[in-house]
């Protein structure tokens, strides 16, 4: 008897082809809706017939650092290849930015298109590559063998993406998160850590910084001359922080409410241990969007205890266009609902994977190079190495983010219900220190500027140079460090930007100078940490942070 063989649909894999299709289906629209096509056509087709024939001028951006060896300038052929080369990727790119579509369309175009483009340069291939292949001859073939095995073991152990970081020399608590503290209040979903003062007094009011729920929140805390931390400290603040469960399948259910309800448990410790009926707050990335809730839930009960909030490059309005283009899409985000769904959470892989993809010539082909064609280990950098030591999101946090994304809920008075109540972030009269980056490839500065109007209370914006983590990373002493400030200027920000000066430094003195100024009188630094109903726990950085 034969076999009958049945074929049953995975819901998963359909709703990721559709979310494909979906990213694919982005530039084959922009193309189709750029002007002048076929004269655009036309014209890189001269453009690559005169870079074959040696009269093309086309030149790298500067900090392109894929054609600095010398034969790219110096040898007929190579020459010809990287302008030929270029030609094309900078045809690709102007047409999805010349394109007549919604900037949701957009934004997937630009990641598709920024995939096909960074994917064809010759750099990223062994005959295409002077430098790789100077390597392999320099080393008899041996660079080559190593970038063999390197490709080996990333496909076993890194999902088959490049490897970007030794980690090794970072252990959690040693040599990165290792300020003085203890853990002092621990739910189900996170622990708050306790810093340890020092200095001989401390301001009443204390600090509690929302950290994202994606990734650790040691990258507040690297070695001591570049931690957050350590800074707010030395500024006599009382610090505290929050430091998230890494959720398994069995938390798929943990929403928005199971994270705000969290929080606001961790704030009533906090205001008991500090003995301050309240406290100054700064959320981070995506922790910003949830005390941005918290603190609009409050307001609808009456209750006053967040004295200010920071947000840094995390972005509230979702009409100035970002990267959560990505998932405005009808197939993505049912791709995303039932991949979640069925698996219960995001794997911090794939979050890392769609990061990196954000930033291919950086975060990917760069390490392709490196790690298979020279044959060389991965960089040591405690920043990346935090990078790389991922969390998951549960699914059913991922699901609310992604509603709020779609239908700008944070930003829409009573769009969103937390805890119970609406959300009017307008109703909220705790004043706002709102920080962007000039070149977060995430939160454009732009949308992070929207957030100082959309609470009822003073709001000052600052600039800061660097990208969305960079500029975290930012502590005094740094030569190049620079920041712009200037009065709000209503919704625009460009008005904002013209109206604003240059100062040196980092603005974590003046954000300092700012959060003093709300944080009370100074008091005798207490002498233990914690409180006799909320006694330590556990050392810092906890144990949160060091679940896989």
């Amino acid at each position: 008897m034969d076999k009958v063989v049945l074929s049953v649909a995975d819901p998963v894999a359909d709703a990721e082809s559709g979310a494909s299709l979906a990213v694919g289906g982005a530039l084959a629209t922009a193309l189709a809706r750029t002007p002048d096509l076929i004269h655009r056509s036309g014209s890189l087709a001269a453009e690559v017939a005169a870079a074959v024939a040696g009269r093309s001028t086309i030149e790298p951006e500067r900090g392109d650092r894929r054609f600095t060896d010398p034969a790219w300038s110096s040898h007929p052929v190579y020459r010809r290849i990287r302008q030929a080369y270029l030609a094309v990727e900078r045809a690709i790119g102007a047409a999805v930015e010349d394109a007549d579509i919604d900037w949701p369309t957009r934004e997937r175009a630009r990641f598709a298109a920024g995939i096909l483009a960074t994917g064809l340069s010759p750099t990223n291939t062994l005959v295409g590559n002077p430098t790789a292949l100077k390597q392999a001859f320099d080393t008899a073939g041996m660079s080559l063998v190593r970038g063999g095995r390197n490709l080996l073991s990333d496909l076993k152990h890194n999902g088959g993406m490049p490897r970007q970081v030794d980690s090794t020399p970072f252990v959690v608590g040693e040599s990165v998160g290792g300020t003085p503290g203890q853990v002092v209040f621990r739910n189900e979903v996170l622990e708050i850590i306790q810093y340890t003062p020092t200095t001989s007094t401390v301001h009443r009011v204390p600090l509690l910084v929302v950290w994202s729920v994606i990734n650790r929140h040691y990258i507040l805390d690297l070695a001591q001359d570049r931690s957050f931390v350590d800074y707010a400290l030395s500024q006599g603040l009382q610090v505290f922080v929050t430091s998230w469960r890494n959720p398994g399948p069995e938390h798929g259910d943990w929403n928005l409410d199971t994270y705000a309800k969290a929080l606001l448990d961790a704030t009533d410790a906090i205001c008991e241990i500090s003995g301050s009926n309240q406290i100054g707050t700064v959320g981070l990335c995506a922790g910003g969007q949830l005390l941005a809730a918290v603190m609009a839930h409050l307001t609808e009960i009456g209750d006053d205890r967040i004295a200010y909030a920071g947000f840094g490059v995390s972005q509230l309005d979702m009409t100035v266009p970002n990267v959560a283009g990505l998932a405005l899409h009808p197939a993505l985000h049912r791709a995303a609902r039932v991949a979640t769904e069925a698996a219960g959470v995001v794997d911090g892989r794939a979050i890392a994977a769609f990061f990196s993809w954000l930033r291919p010539n950086e975060l990917v082909w760069n390490q392709w190079v490196n790690n298979y064609l020279l044959g060389q280990e991965a960089p040591q950098h405690d920043i990346l190495a935090w990078n790389n030591d991922t969390t998951r999101i549960s699914g059913a946090l991922q699901r609310d983010l992604l509603d709020i994304a779609m239908n700008n809920l944070l930003a829409t008075p009573d769009g969103l219900t937390v805890l119970g109540t609406p959300v009017d972030l307008g109703a909220v009269t705790a004043d706002t220190y709102v920080v962007g980056a000039e070149t977060d490839h995430l939160v454009p500065w732009q949308g992070a500027y929207r957030t100082t109007q959309l609470f009822g209370g003073d709001s000052t914006f600052i600039l800061s140079g660097g990208g969305h983590i960079q500029h975290l990373v930012n502590p005094p002493g740094n030569p190049k460090a620079r920041f712009r400030t200037g009065p709000v200027a209503g919704c625009d920000a460009g008005r904002w930007l013209a109206g604003s000066s240059e100062q040196q430094g980092t603005w974590w003195s003046h954000w300092a100078t700012w959060t003093k100024a709300r944080s009370g009188d100074e008091r005798p630094t207490p002498k233990r940490l914690g409180s006799r109903r909320h006694r330590p726990i556990d050392l810092a950085p906890g144990r949160y942070v060091r679940e896989q």
